[in-house]
């Protein structure tokens, strides 16, 4: 596997892909760059590619051609997978073995000596409120407990990077929030987290930044506020029995603009729809002007509002084909992505 070098990145890659028998096509080209000490989200529909990509970056699939590094070694380094911790989505522990001797277990395959094995353990299931069900066996464990032992496992080699696929999969509210806590606590440590969920939600919570994978290719990357720079704007409603002032208050200000907006001086937009007003800006300063006029009519200004799009507004725009307004087939595109599409794409 080629690789290529940057020690300010934890996972640097430039061209993954991964076509499976039949020729089809789960990954088409990833470039992807994941900062260290930060919490990244990587979101997608099903059949986008994303538990393929965990998997070639853990080496459980081998990708048909990599390009990029892992903690600064090329992809698939073994050594390098020494300082990885790794949740897989459908993990499944023993049901016989208790909660203690699953981690006992792992920390034995990671290296870790005996008289550490115990206290690291210790220190984990506290971290994941665990700790009462040490002694119990993981059989009698609920969806959520296993989780949190997942994640727990996960770190109990001490990894600098850690990669969750759907660590909060079955979780209630409640342990979706420690949870979320856990991965704060992490990159306070200087670790660096790989998430991989559905739970839109989630990730804009805790993540740094995030990418969309759609058919096999990265569409977006960023931080959610660069991704939503775009959409940002305000909102100013007024009561429905002052809605006749609202054209009066901002025609004046206003010059004629194009589908039936119109501009201020500056060129930014204001749209007008039953006594709401949309002031496509970011500055607030430019919206002070509208609130005055507005007043002067003794309009009753009911809300102020700052809006930007949310992490669910880009997935479903990045998801959706521009010309039919219908949300993209599962697996690639191309030229032959509806019949690979058929056939079922890697998650």
């Amino acid at each position: 596997m080629g690789s290529t070098t940057s020690n300010a990145y934890a996972i640097d890659l430039t061209d993954v892909a991964k076509t499976y028998r039949g020729g089809v096509e789960a990954l088409r080209g990833i470039e992807m760059r994941v900062a260290a000490g930060e919490i990244f989200g990587l979101l997608g529909p099903n059949g986008a590619g994303k538990s393929t990509l965990v998997k070639i970056l853990m080496t459980v699939i081998r990708p048909t051609r990599c390009t990029g590094t892992v903690l600064g070694q090329p992809v698939g380094d073994k050594a390098t997978l020494r300082r990885v911790g790794y949740l897989p989505e459908h993990h499944r522990f023993p049901p016989y073995l208790k909660g203690g001797q699953v981690l006992d277990h792992f920390a034995m395959m990671s290296g870790i000596p005996r008289d550490e094995r115990r206290r690291r353990a210790d220190e984990l299931l506290e971290l994941v409120d665990m700790t009462e069900w040490r002694d119990k066996k993981v059989g009698g464990y609920s969806k959520g407990m296993r989780q949190r032992l997942g994640i727990a496992n996960a770190l109990i080699n001490n990894p600098d990077l850690v990669l969750l696929d759907e660590p909060t999969d079955g979780v209630d509210p409640v342990g979706r929030r420690d949870i979320r806590n856990i991965l704060t606590r992490l990159r306070e440590q200087g670790k660096t987290v790989f998430l991989n969920s559905h739970l839109l939600s989630e990730l804009e919570m805790v993540c740094d930044r995030v990418a969309i994978l759609v058919q096999g290719k990265v569409v977006s990357q960023g931080t959610i506020e660069d991704l939503t720079a775009a959409s940002r704007h305000y909102v100013i409603e007024v009561a429905e029995e002052h809605h006749t002032h609202v054209s009066g208050a901002v025609e004046p200000l206003t010059s004629a603009g194009p589908d039936g907006k119109r501009l201020l001086p500056t060129g930014i937009a204001v749209e007008i729809t039953e006594g709401m007003l949309r002031v496509r800006t970011d500055d607030a300063e430019h919206v002070q002007p509208l609130i005055d006029a507005l007043r002067a009519r003794s309009a009753e200004i009911r809300t102020v509002r700052h809006v930007r799009a949310s992490l669910e507004d880009l997935f479903m725009q990045a998801v959706t084909d521009p010309t039919t307004g219908e949300a993209l087939r599962p697996g690639a595109g191309g030229r032959k992505g509806k019949r690979r599409a058929r056939k079922g794409a890697s998650k």
